[in-house]
């Protein structure tokens, strides 16, 4: 059957376009301290491909391995540890962890894998208020913040690199620059908060002699930057690899913007059904 008449649901290459097999990929992985998996939060590849990924890098590490999420706040730990340890009914858990409108579909099945293999699942992503406290006021605004609240965030001052491109590109988005406190500035202030905040809990499983699968919006780990940088800030030889998720119409080959964006780049059709 000639190529054109193929439907494949996805393709993968590496940063420099090469085409690899998951088999490869998985191998690779295996070897890092930390793997990014950006997604883009509707697209049922990616989920489908993480819940694989999980079961797979599991079965090669097993009480050495936690994953991560984007999707829960550090302030919901709790009830998290209270649901996998099989204490909390999943109908409380749901109710009281603030999950995403979409986390039936898409993330459920890798938290109810974790708690059947009792796997450590990190609530990662810093309690939205405190990103709110911050959009509004800069990084300063948590100087007052009280020692319960530094519970839920990477340790203070946190360090925002404004030359790297992704905040860059972010603050010419909002119409901002590197000079002067401009609320534009806040705002990626805010995302640097949530990067750093995840890379703090990451390494402390990393700490503990884990490997972590994160999941996460892919812009918060494309081009090597956003958390895997702040997992360098804190230990530059913490192993980390990312994979991000791009749509192409054409999956024959990966588009020259798309390369160099992670190690692992999942292509997925343009057409592809969405889950939200």
């Amino acid at each position: 059957m000639a190529q054109k008449d193929e439907k494949p649901a996805y393709r993968l290459f590496t940063k420099d376009g090469k085409s690899i097999s998951y088999g490869k990929m998985l191998s690779e992985l295996q070897k890092a301290d930390v793997v990014l998996f950006g997604e883009q939060h509707n697209d049922p590849i990616a989920h489908w491909m993480q819940l694989k990924l999980a079961k797979d890098l599991y079965q090669a590490r097993q009480k050495s391995f936690a994953i991560g999420a984007e999707m829960f706040e550090s302030d919901v730990q709790l009830v998290l540890d209270e649901y996998l340890s099989g204490q909390a009914p999943e109908k409380n858990f749901e109710q009281e962890s603030r999950p995403w409108p979409n986390y039936a579909t898409d993330y459920r099945p890798v938290v109810r894998f974790a708690k059947e293999q009792q796997i450590p699942f990190v609530a990662t992503n810093v309690p939205r208020r405190y990103a709110a406290m911050v959009s509004a006021g800069s990084l300063s605004a948590l100087e007052g913040v009280s020692a319960d609240a530094k519970k839920y965030i990477a340790p203070l001052p946190i360090v925002v690199d404004m030359e790297l491109p992704g905040y860059k590109s972010m603050l010419a988005m909002f119409g901002g620059s590197t000079h002067g406190n401009t609320k534009s500035q806040n705002i990626v202030q805010a995302q640097a908060l949530k990067d750093a905040t995840m890379a703090h809990f990451i390494f402390e499983q990393v700490k503990q002699g884990r490997q972590v699968l994160h999941l996460n919006g892919a812009y918060h780990s494309d081009n090597f930057e956003g958390i895997g940088w702040y997992v360098k800030q804190t230990k530059p030889d913490v192993k980390v690899r990312t994979i991000t998720t791009v749509l192409q119409q054409d999956l024959a080959k990966l588009a020259e913007e798309n390369r160099g964006k992670a190690d692992f780049i999942l292509v997925v059709p343009e057409n592809m059904t969405r889950t939200f």
